[in-house]
């Protein structure tokens, strides 16, 4: 199959980086935009998701209550502190924060992100610094927090807890690195890093100055270790952080561990991928599910002394062959997620279970959508983590459809709380008694069956565990996990849904390429954007007369005249400090060029403008009573200096001055050739729509 890449960068093109976002301006924005636009970060709130009052979907991750098992997946929806809230808003409490690595000053393939079909990337490092992880996710913490306390939201009461997994990876002496150990232990207590950010809580909202912000943001980390660590390796880094740092762990394993004839036979011939090609390097390097077997068992037995948590997660992403033409040729292996991923989780997760029971939590993360959600629930997954689907049209907002499913399930079920949905789901309840052969508990395993019979009424676990006891309802929780388990991995793996067939289908292109203006301003690049890059920029539609003019003897006249028409209501920009050019904005735009290359790209300050001389874009300030406008169009830079009604307008090849009111008639300066006054007008646009109060973004509220 014929994929399509329209962006080709040069070696020697400086690529983007993410740039963190004043915490002051992020919470005026969040605040001004939810009071204007009823959206906070472009997210409408229609599609938040703030729990309900009839349902508790809270689970246990590490022995502390959470209000959903559903989180982000560490990448590219955990990596800024606006990530972050976006994911809460959704409706994830579990946060598994982006990996850091001591090597933290890495260049990146782009683009990097290609979800054309099911999922391929070639992103596998975080993109700040590591002590700038560290203040994105105190930063989106607090956001929460304030947000919370605001009451601006009906978050119902059920739903307010949110538990921080930090990620750090891939080798042990990275990991034993002083910058690796510092973060790890000021995401433990963060408290400096707090009371620094409370300083800058503007004053309108000064209210929140003093809340009792969380400082240990965390205790529990998922280890994502290279394809092909060493099995010790993996096992000395999890004891390290049991004994150095007191966490609670837990070990993300790939796919791998099936064996190469179950991997292939699952993926290229049930599924029907024969496009994708598993190298025999990554059953090779990888770890086996014997040495898998072995280092579980053992580091369980650790934890269990220590008292600390420790468990699995299935998936890492695939290694396989870069058989395709989006990303750069330089990059001889992608990693496949989405989609064909979930058939080899589920398949892994039942393998595992077969072998170590309910012993180890298991948190899972592979091709989660609307319509599998519910079905990893009922397996007693935690956390069920997102990242691809996510990447999708809508964006964020896609979760909250995972929650309207669970409801509705739960619903014709009749259960109130999760551990009731997981022994209702599959109807595998009574096997599970039979199974565990209770005794002497005649008289409550009766109530209990009475129970699963009831309509009308919601079944509470906590009940039945009152009548079982602890020891009893444990046990049969564990075995209907395994039962439910066996059952939708049946279901699962024989579902078209999965195919080749059903998930081939490119996004539609009407064959038209962006321009600066004007697109069919169709609004799918804002929500695909995990960063929130991609804005509606409010310019009037209507005409706008250009002028070229030119100097005759001293005199300048007018050489052409032409104009400028906008007929869209608004157009589309692009926050360039929070584009890190991954193209998945390309990848679902109808036209070609991708959003990103050629929409305005604004700049958050005149450092990261000047230093990134290869992307056209804007920076707009104002410096005492001057307004400048900062432009680059071609890789040619343009300046706008306005005072009252004062203009100087410079160029690559000129320098002239005029009055705003009068241009042709006080017009004054060089020129070695003819001037065009278009640039000159988008320029003036753009000030306008970044200084308009009415116009919530990132630029304007710098």
């Amino acid at each position: 199959m014929e994929s399509y890449l329209r962006i080709k960068f040069h070696p020697l093109y400086k690529m983007a980086e993410l740039i963190p976002h004043p915490f002051g301006s992020l919470i005026k924005r969040m605040f001004q935009e939810l009071e204007t636009s009823n959206s906070i970060f472009d997210y409408p709130s229609k599609k938040f998701f703030t729990g309900t009052t009839d349902k508790d979907f809270s689970v246990k991750f590490h022995g502390k209550k959470t209000s959903s098992p559903l989180g982000p997946a560490s990448g590219p929806q955990t990596q800024m502190a606006q990530n972050i809230l976006l994911s809460w808003l959704g409706g994830s409490r579990i946060m598994e924060l982006k990996t850091v690595q001591v090597l933290d000053e890495l260049e990146i393939p782009r683009p990097c992100i290609d979800m054309q079909t099911v999922g391929y990337n070639v992103e596998w490092s975080q993109e700040l610094k590591v002590e700038q992880s560290l203040h994105e996710y105190v930063k989106g913490s607090m956001l929460i927090q304030i947000l919370q306390a605001s009451g601006k939201l009906q978050l119902a009461t059920n739903f307010k807890n949110v538990l921080y997994d930090m990620s750090v990876g891939y080798d042990l002496e990275g990991i034993k690195s002083e910058k690796v150990c510092q973060f790890i232990e000021k995401m433990k207590d963060a408290s400096e890093i707090v009371d620094h950010y409370r300083k800058e809580i503007p004053e309108k909202y000064a209210e929140f100055k003093d809340l009792n912000f969380q400082t240990k943001l965390s205790d529990t980390l998922t280890l994502s270790t290279f394809h092909g660590c060493p099995p010790d390796e993996i096992e000395k880094i999890i004891d390290y952080l049991f004994h150095q740092h007191g966490l609670n762990c837990i070990i993300k394993l790939n796919p791998t561990l099936l064996g190469k004839k179950k991997v292939r036979n699952l993926l290229n011939e049930l599924m029907g991928y024969q496009d994708i090609n598993i190298p025999d390097e990554a059953f090779e390097n990888d770890t086996s599910w014997e040495q898998a077997q072995g280092f579980v068992e053992r580091l369980g037995q650790t934890a269990d002394s220590l008292e600390l948590g420790f468990g699995v997660k299935f998936n890492n992403t695939l290694i396989v062959e870069n058989q395709r033409n989006f990303f750069p040729e330089t990059e001889k292996v992608m990693y496949l997620s989405g989609t064909p991923l979930h058939v080899l989780g589920i398949n892994l997760v039942q393998q595992f279970r077969e072998r170590f029971g309910d012993r180890f939590p298991i948190s899972f993360s592979a091709g989660i959508d609307k319509t599998n959600f519910a079905d990893s629930v009922a397996l007693g997954l935690t956390p069920i983590t997102v990242c691809s689907d996510l990447l999708k049209v809508g964006g964020y907002s896609r979760s909250s459809s995972y929650f309207k499913e669970l409801n509705s399930r739960m619903d014709s079920l009749g259960v109130f709380d999760i551990e009731s949905y997981i022994i209702k789901a599959y109807g595998n309840a009574e096997l599970a008694l039979q199974n565990i052969d209770i005794v002497n508990c005649e008289e409550s395993v009766n109530s209990f069956r009475e129970s699963l019979q009831k309509h009308g009424s919601q079944l509470q676990f906590s009940q039945i565990r009152n009548n079982l006891g602890d020891e009893i309802a444990d046990r049969l929780l564990s075995e209907v996990k395994l039962l439910n388990t066996i059952t939708y991995v049946e279901q699962a793996s024989k579902n078209a849904r999965y195919s080749f067939e059903k998930n081939s289908t490119l996004p539609k292109k009407v064959g038209s390429m962006l321009e600066l203006f004007d697109c069919l301003t169709c609004d799918k690049c804002i929500p695909v954007c995990p960063n929130d890059a991609n804005f509606a920029l409010h310019i009037p539609s209507g005409e706008t007369e250009i002028l070229e003019i030119e100097k005759h003897s001293e005199k300048w006249q007018i050489k052409d005249r032409k104009t400028l028409k906008l007929e869209k209501k608004y157009q589309i920009g692009n926050f360039a400090d929070f584009c890190n050019e991954c193209g998945n904005c390309d990848i679902f735009c109808p036209e070609d060029g991708g959003p990103f290359v050629i929409k305005p790209r604004f700049f958050g300050n005149l450092e990261s403008f000047k230093n990134f001389s290869s992307h056209d874009g804007f920076f707009v300030e104002k410096d005492n009573n001057i307004e400048k406008v900062y432009a680059r169009f071609d890789g040619h830079e343009y300046l706008l200096s306005i005072k009252g009604e004062s203009i100087n307008y410079t160029g690559p090849d000129f320098n002239i001055r005029f009055s705003k009111d009068d241009p042709l008639n006080t017009i004054s300066g060089d020129a070695k050739s003819s001037v065009s006054f278009e640039n000159y007008e988008i320029m003036q646009m753009m000030k306008t729509a970044l200084t308009d109060t009415s116009n919530i973004n990132y630029s304007s509220l710098l």
